[in-house]
């Protein structure tokens, strides 16, 4: 009942973003952060439209980017967290579900979260990203057996890395595709008032930090090998300089001394 009853309140913090495209929401709990979000998003929608001869149809494509000033709602609990996030007066609407889980590894029980569900409401009837579309109206897009930026439990998720998530929409045979970058989230087990918890990085990102950094280790290790070969080199040529060198023809032997 505790939890329950708990004040929270959010914050639409994205105007302190260096990034434009980028927003930041907290929700505090009895003056406490208990979920930070940094994220970009955007949503691909496909619907209909009458071609030219008012029979056929054809598919149009809209572009909705989640923008700044945002509405923002959240909750936060032991296990499951939320983040809703309302925009152009609400003909948009994200909705976020975070779960924290215990299972069973090798080294003993381990504890992990991720996102598990995603809802984006959408209204097709919204002049500035839709034109003319046939089914005008509301339209509710959900994530099927999501289960996205799996963290262990205590850090926060970061990934600079655009992800892919695919919503199927009430709008018959369509797919809305989710498009997240510049993400840090962390929904859970926040120490500091404000400040995100230690990194864990997605697998695309690791993988660029190691494309990047291999050609300086490999060109540090090539100039190693070439330093410790022309020591060699050096130690090994002034060794034999200073070698006395026998003459192999025996009438050359009164010539030394």
């Amino acid at each position: 009942m505790a939890r329950i009853t708990a004040e929270q309140e959010v914050e639409n913090l994205s105007g302190l973003s260096t990034n434009p495209e980028k927003d930041i929401f907290v929700v505090r709990e009895n003056g406490t952060t208990c979920l930070m979000a940094e994220f970009a998003a955007k949503f691909i929608v496909p619907y209909d439209v009458w071609a030219s001869n008012y029979v056929d149809l054809i598919t149009e494509q809209a572009d909705i980017s989640l923008t700044r000033g945002a509405e923002v709602k959240g909750r936060c609990g032991h296990n499951e967290s939320e983040l809703q996030v309302f925009w152009v007066d609400r003909a948009y609407a994200l909705k976020m579900l975070f779960v924290k889980e215990s299972h069973n590894a090798s080294k003993g029980p381990e504890a992990t979260w991720r996102l598990s569900k995603v809802q984006f409401v959408y209204d097709s009837s919204e002049k500035t990203h839709f034109k003319d579309a046939v089914s005008a109206g509301k339209h509710t897009a959900n994530s099927h057996r999501l289960s996205a930026l799996v963290t262990p439990a205590g850090k926060s998720y970061e990934c600079q890395a655009q992800q892919s998530i695919s919503l199927a929409s009430s709008d018959p045979q369509k797919t809305v595709t989710m498009i997240l970058s510049a993400v840090h989230i962390q929904p859970f087990d926040i120490i500091s008032d404000f400040v995100f918890s230690e990194e864990h990085k997605c697998p695309v990102d690791e993988r660029e930090q190691l494309e990047e950094t291999l050609p300086l280790i490999l060109g540090l290790i090539l100039g190693l090998v070439i330093v410790v070969t022309l020591a060699i080199y050096h130690i090994h040529h002034k060794m034999t300089a200073n070698q006395v060198q026998i003459p192999r023809d025996r009438s050359q032997y009164k010539h030394m001394g």
